[in-house]
């Protein structure tokens, strides 16, 4: 039987204001959220995944902003753990689904309603003294329905059984009544078999004496079969000797063809040895010749000569990169510029700015083990109180000096590099865009940047 859906009577001190931050109301009710039924807990979580997405960012908690970006359908279902967690835990994320529910779903908050589980919900939501006793009568309820499921069960089990047991008893019957006939039918086939073995018993006789006819032929076959035998052996002695002339003659060919391998494995790997001496001679030259001319060699860039910045250190990360970003970044020798606090005031903010410029340090490092890019990120001076030491494999971290601005050093770099050179200039300041497009560079936006290393 369903459960009755009488209407469910509020307690009349039951509150209606915002819920404490303990999950105890105003006038201290309380309410063990890890003990709440599971239609209540599921109904709390639709509630709140409705109200996410309209909610402004800074009442939605940090761990709930992944979640609110999940499609309508899947949000309570997916998220609805973290989100029932969070309307426990945050008394300001509570509040404002409380106040969300009261300006667009007002009926979802009566507690004289008629359903137990969206009473005991708006109970909990609103702190209530009665959500106690709400929830007391949903799990009262859910266990009769689970009770009565498990009696209707038994029921249809015990009839399940019974009509079985008068189906093994009619089978049986039958059964019975078919070994009769069978037994009756052996009889009969019983008597049968006597006669016919009676006149099996003549033939037998007849049988021996036709098989002692055919011993005697046996015997005169076995003769003729052993002379025959004879013939055969002489002949096939005379065959395996011939084989055994073609074995020998086979193995001298296989002898001869692995003696004709191996001379032209050794004449190739004599090549191999030449041409790898050849090899070894002309990098020897190569080499010998950059020396003499004074070409390459891993000296200091343009970029670690400008004056008005001083070199820092930082963190290796890893990272992947949004396909806008790499064609620029595929150019051969191409050299990434990054204004470090106008990507990090872009992305992550709320980070102090020392967790601002190593979480940028990390990524910008995987970046450029990726790419093979060249990459110098540079920070306004100002305020730093100490820099880290170890140095971030393939990121250049510059600090600008007292009374520099990094947008004066970002210009300085562009303008060391030579002529034909790709630059990249990761910034969102127009002016510093302008002037570096200006000097032949490629202004990117900050954000471009951050949704390539945020593509985890």
């Amino acid at each position: 039987m369903a459960p009755s859906s009488q209407p469910v009577e509020p307690a009349q001190d039951a509150p209606a204001g915002p819920p404490a931050a303990d999950g105890a109301s105003a006038n201290g009710s309380t309410v063990d959220w890890s003990q709440l039924p599971d239609a209540v807990r599921v109904r709390l979580a639709e509630l709140a995944a409705e109200a996410i997405a309209v909610l402004p960012r800074v009442d939605i908690p940090q761990q709930l902003r992944a979640v609110a970006r999940f499609a309508p359908a899947k949000r309570a279902r997916l998220g609805g753990g973290s989100i029932v967690a969070s309307l426990r835990d945050s008394v300001a994320f509570r509040t404002a689904v409380v106040e969300w529910c009261r300006e667009h779903r007002p009926a979802v908050l009566d507690l004289g309603g008629g359903d137990p589980v969206a009473v005991a919900a708006a109970a909990v939501l609103l702190g209530a003294d009665s959500a106690e006793h709400y929830l007391e009568l949903v799990s009262r309820r859910a266990s009769d329905a689970n009770l009565r499921a498990e009696r209707d069960g038994a029921v249809a089990r015990a009839d399940r059984a019974q009509a079985e047991l008068r189906r093994i008893q009619a089978e049986l019957d039958a059964a019975q009544g078919a070994a009769d006939r069978v037994r009756a039918e052996g009889e009969v086939e019983l008597e049968r078999l006597r006669k016919k073995l009676r006149e099996q018993g003549v033939k037998l006789r007849e049988a021996k004496d036709e098989a002692a006819r055919a011993v005697a032929a046996a015997d005169r076959m076995r003769t003729d079969t052993a002379a025959e035998l004879a013939a055969l052996t002489e002949q096939r002695d005379r065959e395996r000797e011939r084989s055994e002339h073609e074995r020998i003659r086979a193995e001298r060919a296989e002898a001869d063809a692995e003696i004709a391998r191996q001379s032209a494995r050794e004449a190739r790997q004599a090549d191999e040895v030449r041409l790898a001496l050849l090899v070894d001679t002309l990098d020897g030259a190569v080499t010998g010749l950059r020396r003499e001319l004074a070409l390459g060699g891993a000296g200091p860039r343009p970029a670690d000569m400008v004056r008005g910045a001083t070199a820092a250190q930082g963190v290796v990360g890893r990272v992947e990169d949004p396909a806008a970003l790499d064609r620029l970044l595929a150019l051969p020798s191409v050299h990434l510029v990054v204004d470090g606090y106008n990507v990090t005031k872009t992305g992550y903010p709320e980070l102090s700015l020392s967790d601002q410029r190593d979480r940028l340090i990390r990524q910008l490092a995987a970046l450029a083990a990726r790419t093979s890019a060249e990459v110098t990120l540079v920070f306004d001076g100002a305020g730093v109180v100490a820099v880290p030491t170890a140095a971030p494999r393939g990121v250049r971290v510059l600090f600008s000096d007292p009374g520099v601005l990094a947008d004066d050093v970002i210009r300085a770099l562009v303008t060391a590099e030579p002529e034909g050179r790709p630059v990249v200039v990761v910034t969102s300041d127009r002016a510093v865009a302008d002037s570096v497009r200006r000097r032949g560079a490629h202004p990117v936006p900050s954000a471009v940047l951050l949704a390539r290393l945020g593509r985890v």
